[in-house]
């Protein structure tokens, strides 16, 4: 078992009728099983950095932090479920998901009981849009957001192609395709196709079908709209049967797990976007962001993933956020974080006022070849950044959240 598991728990033994006392709590929602999985593992495996990481410097209001989880199986109504047990186990802040369906019930669950929400790969645009409230902050990018800095990329280097599109028909399958669209000219449906999979379990004669009906069309450009097992099954597919050969294979939001599951020669020459990788810290001169690698490099003897510093970063803001005020308060709170700009891992980045959603840089990234990834010594260095989009660039401007929101122009 991994030393900070080890060292979690024995301190627990030693300490748990003080520690359950006194502690402050908060409740982390991820899939322990189901097609985001191994997501999950990486939410939690950043979430108990954070808590390690505060405890280490005295806790949080002079009490140690505690985290508590529960799975989701990436089910709305489980989300939703759990923030009730969070709140009846006295937890003062809830964040995690691993769909935007789940981030939305949850959120609005979370609301009902006073406590915040942070959003973690919840890519939709309605998250922090015409779901948005007051309670829920989004700590990951939104799916306008990749899709600009996606669009300017190709813009650039892949002008004038043909696209098709194979989309989850969800709220992020919807909102990303959209978004893409838009950005890279290709509304036409006519002649940029699409197939729309379902959701939950999709077999294998969809995605064969599904992938068939693109090999067809005459597009030059696959934008595979999926995430977690759905996108590792359809990426194994798509390599047996040759489509990289002639079509430049997109995948908006790429993750470290999704590359590890389905194999760096399966996913090789991919682009799609991240909010953040393990080298980005060094590249930027960040010795916050190192450090952060450099611990989990030591505990786990692998690099980090943005799915991993998105919960390490949600929890240590909310922890700065509790210090800044000197209280638990949800109200309160809000107005700690809302427009509060810092710099943690990466360059910096804001919780913005009006709509909630972190606005930070975006790369484009390609997934390097199957030669230079098993060059690393962790064979885990899978992304080149291409590409970097500023946050204020990238996400939707107030006008644009306003015409999304209609009558309700404010959060409530």
């Amino acid at each position: 078992m991994h030393r900070l598991l080890t060292g979690l728990l024995l301190a627990g033994l030693f300490t748990l009728p003080a520690y359950a006392a006194d502690s402050v709590k908060i409740g982390l929602n991820y899939p322990r099983t189901g097609n985001y999985k191994d997501e999950g593992l990486e939410l939690r495996r950043g979430a108990l950095l954070a808590v390690d990481a505060i405890n280490r410097e005295g806790g949080v209001l002079g009490r140690p932090l505690e985290l508590l989880s529960e799975n989701t199986a990436s089910r709305a109504e489980q989300a939703r479920a759990n923030v009730d047990r969070f709140a009846s186990q006295g937890a003062r802040m809830v964040f995690g998901g691993a769909t935007s369906e789940e981030a939305i019930a949850a959120g609005q669950r979370a609301r009902e009981h006073g406590l915040l929400y942070f959003a973690t790969l919840s890519y939709a645009n309605e998250v922090t849009g015409q779901a948005g409230h007051r309670y829920l902050f989004r700590e990951s990018n939104s799916a306008l957001m990749s899709a600009r800095v996606l669009g300017e990329y190709l813009s650039w280097h892949m002008p004038r192609r043909r696209y098709h599109y194979v989309i989850l028909d969800d709220a992020w399958g919807r909102s990303m395709e959209s978004a893409l669209r838009q950005a890279t000219g290709s509304t036409d449906r006519a002649r940029h196709g699409r197939t729309a999979l379902p959701t939950g379990l999709v077999r294998r004669e969809q995605y064969r079908d599904a992938l068939a009906k693109a090999a067809k069309s005459e597009a030059d450009v696959l934008v595979l709209v999926l995430l977690g097992e759905n996108l590792q099954r359809s990426m194994r597919l798509v390599h047996n049967m040759g489509l990289k050969k002639r079509m430049q294979v997109i995948v908006p939001n790429l993750t470290k797990s999704v590359v590890q599951q389905a194999g760096p020669l399966v996913m090789e020459d991919v682009i799609g976007t991240e909010a953040w990788t393990w080298d980005l810290p060094k590249q930027d001169n960040n010795p916050q962001g190192q450090a952060f690698v450099e611990r989990y490099i030591a505990e786990y003897q692998e690099y980090p993933g943005s799915t991993t510093a998105s919960a390490y970063s949600i929890v240590r803001q909310w922890a700065d956020a509790v210090r800044r005020s000197n209280s638990l308060d949800s109200e309160t709170l809000i107005k700690a974080l809302e427009d509060h700009h810092y710099s943690l891992l990466k360059d910096p980045q804001q919780w913005r006022a009006f709509d909630h959603q972190n606005v930070q840089s975006i790369l484009a990234v390609r997934v390097r070849s199957r030669a230079d990834v098993m060059a690393d010594p962790f064979k885990q260095d899978y992304f080149e950044i291409i590409h970097r989009m500023a946050g204020d660039q990238a996400a939707p401007s107030l006008d644009d959240w306003q015409q999304e929101r209609g009558d309700s122009l404010t959060l409530q």
